[in-house]
């Protein structure tokens, strides 16, 4: 598969998978005889996962050492298992900010449902 065919399936620009290339993030992509990137399964496999991760919110520089450690060899899986439980828990901590974020605006809107039905809004701003 061509890096066009690539770029328009996962809907991630020409630029950013060679960048995903260069950096590490993704192994060498298998090339024809000519040198044109032709996407073979592993590739594509590797460019679902970093896309998967990037939305994530994986560092670049950590997806980049997860696969290093993947090449490395079953040696690497406690440290990969730990970079993927760091990611989660970063994660999680960014729902819970969401959440309470979500809880206070909840608030506010059913404030403001009130104030527009009696047409008296209280002050509490701050909350």
């Amino acid at each position: 598969m061509t890096i066009k065919e690539v770029s328009k399936i996962y809907d991630i620009p020409i630029d950013t998978l060679r960048y995903y290339e260069r950096v590490g993030m993704i192994p060498p992509v298998h090339r024809t005889s000519s040198g044109i990137r032709d996407y073979q399964e592993t590739d594509i496999n590797w460019v679902q996962l970093a896309k998967c991760m990037r939305s994530a919110g994986l560092p670049v520089e950590a997806m980049a050492e997860y696969r290093r450690l993947f090449e490395l060899g079953n040696e690497t899986i406690p440290d990969r298992l730990h970079l993927l439980e760091q990611q989660r828990e970063t994660l999680l901590a960014q729902r819970r900010a969401i959440d309470e974020m979500l809880d206070k605006l909840n608030y506010k809107i059913a404030r403001y449902e009130v104030a527009a039905e009696t047409g008296v809004l209280t002050w509490d701003e701050g909350k």
